[in-house]
């Protein structure tokens, strides 16, 4: 049943993983309330559903130690002036999706002045910094995670929290449609397809863009006839990496594709990608995948500290074992890489990790953003 009010919703996304997830979120929220109006931070998936962007998402998809200082004064300027824009237009709630530095102070503001607050992905309270789920019972009035195990610590300390899954484990079919995709992309059917990711941030293909591009030299000098795709996410990242290539091998024979990764991992054999929420997408897509992770060192030497994790990509979290190879830092090599991709290419996914990533698959599919709705209508006495 439609509810004709004009509940007013702020919101925001800091990169391309939460504007997937603001998206589905909000979709789910015109179905019962269409006259809803979004304000905040936003991607073009979220501005498709109608949410005004009062700043440009990419401002804050960063990592690395560094280049968050580099950007703070910017960043804090930013969040102040919308804190205010926020508590100006008195939305009915404000959603904070990812991205916990800027967002949980900017939460801490909003509920002081009697905002409802939202926290939709759970910070990794339980592999890192555990303290700051202190910070989150005061910022946060209730909390919506991805995966089963994050509910437990919020419960612990009575913060409201719900597990509503994620949506790409409903809009993705438990079985890839791989030979589609490769025809919707004019790739062989008859020879490998690699398909590799540096990652959407900057700073991501600013680590990892060279050792990805070597790799592929390498690989390509083994298998000639593999097809490597690499989808770029937007014009700035497709420049980044194309200027990679012509300084370290402007003879190389790969594909660049504009958005579209989805399709790409789903026409692989193998994936090679940074770490991230690809490796859940390429994980629900049923592929083999080396995930790497690389920062700078003033970052890692910091990270490595701090972090009480013994794997950090997805698929390993979630499955609690090393299904998926994880390269990091000093590890993260073309002598790696090339081994594990070229072994991953001969021998696709084993029928054990298969299995088990269907169990995930299964589990995930909880709604996402209709389940999300749902609770916090509930929960807030939304109308």
């Amino acid at each position: 049943m439609q509810n004709t009010s004009k509940l007013k919703i702020a919101i925001v996304a800091g990169e391309s993983s939460g504007d997937l997830l603001g998206s589905d979120l909000l979709q789910s929220f015109r179905t019962i309330f269409p006259n809803a109006q979004f304000r905040g931070i936003a991607g073009p998936a979220m501005q498709e559903q109608g949410c005004e962007s009062l700043y440009a998402m990419e401002e804050l998809s960063v990592i690395g130690i560094w280049a968050i200082l580099k950007r703070l004064p910017r960043l804090l300027k930013m969040r102040k002036k919308l804190a205010v824009q926020i508590i100006d237009w008195q939305p009915d709630l404000f959603i904070g999706i990812d991205a916990p530095e800027f967002n949980l102070d900017l939460e801490v503001k909003l509920k002081a002045q009697g905002i409802n607050t939202v926290h939709y992905v759970s910070p990794s309270v339980w592999a890192w910094r555990e303290k700051r789920i202190f910070k989150i019972k005061t910022a946060v009035d209730y909390m919506l995670t991805l995966f089963p195990f994050e509910t437990a610590i919020y419960n612990q300390h009575d913060i409201a929290v719900s597990c509503v899954g994620h949506p790409l484990a409903k809009m993705l079919p438990l079985e890839p449609e791989t030979t589609a995709a490769r025809q919707a992309l004019g790739l062989s059917e008859s020879s490998k397809v690699l398909a590799m990711l540096p990652g959407s941030r900057g700073s991501e293909i600013k680590y990892l863009g060279q050792l990805f591009i070597e790799t592929a030299v390498r690989l390509k000098s083994q298998q000639p006839d593999l097809q490597i795709v690499v989808p770029l996410i937007n014009e700035r990242r497709r420049a980044q990496f194309t200027q990679l290539i012509e300084t370290t091998a402007p003879d190389l024979d790969i594909i660049l594709i504009d958005k579209r990764s989805r399709e790409v991992m789903c026409a692989a054999d193998a994936i090679m990608l940074a770490s991230g929420t690809a490796t859940l997408e390429a994980m629900l897509l049923k592929k083999p995948m080396l995930v790497a992770y690389k920062v700078s060192a003033f970052s890692y030497a910091i990270y490595s500290r701090l972090i009480k994790l013994q794997y950090f990509s997805l698929p390993n979290l979630l499955t609690k074992a090393p299904m998926v190879p994880e390269l990091i830092q000093d590890d993260a090599t073309v002598d790696n890489l090339t081994k594990e991709i070229s072994n991953q290419l001969k021998s696709g996914l084993p029928e054990n990790q298969l299995n088990e990533y269907l169990s995930i698959h299964n589990a995930l599919k909880l709604g996402a953003g209709e389940k999300a709705v749902k609770e916090l209508t509930k929960h807030f006495s939304l109308s």
